[in-house]
């Protein structure tokens, strides 16, 4: 009973990334940067920050959600992953909301 859970999890977030379109949303080295500032160590500049909030929290959580679910990163924990990933996506947040200043 348990496999079939993991097998509707599955589905559901790869059919929220195709009925969003998520995978189209956001550039390739954006995608790395994200990535690695969600699961590795690393940072993500300001012009992937606002691609990756064009991108939406859906898209955010389902593909973080997605990585997670697959066998190679099987090591990682979790918990820290989705702490990483609210963080990343705070502060990326954050940096578009906030007023640039004047030149």
């Amino acid at each position: 009973m348990a496999s079939l859970h993991v097998y509707s999890v599955l589905v559901e977030n790869d059919q929220i990334i195709k009925e969003n379109n998520c995978e189209t949303k956001i550039g390739l080295p954006c995608v790395l940067e994200a990535f690695t500032s969600i699961f590795k160590t690393g940072s993500i500049s300001n012009k992937c920050c606002g691609e990756h909030v064009v991108l939406g929290k859906v898209c955010h959580s389902a593909l973080v959600n997605r990585t997670l679910e697959n066998p190679l990163f099987k090591e990682l924990r979790p918990a820290t992953i989705i702490a990483k990933s609210i963080q990343t996506w705070n502060n990326c947040l954050a940096l578009i909301d906030s007023p640039s200043p004047s030149a």
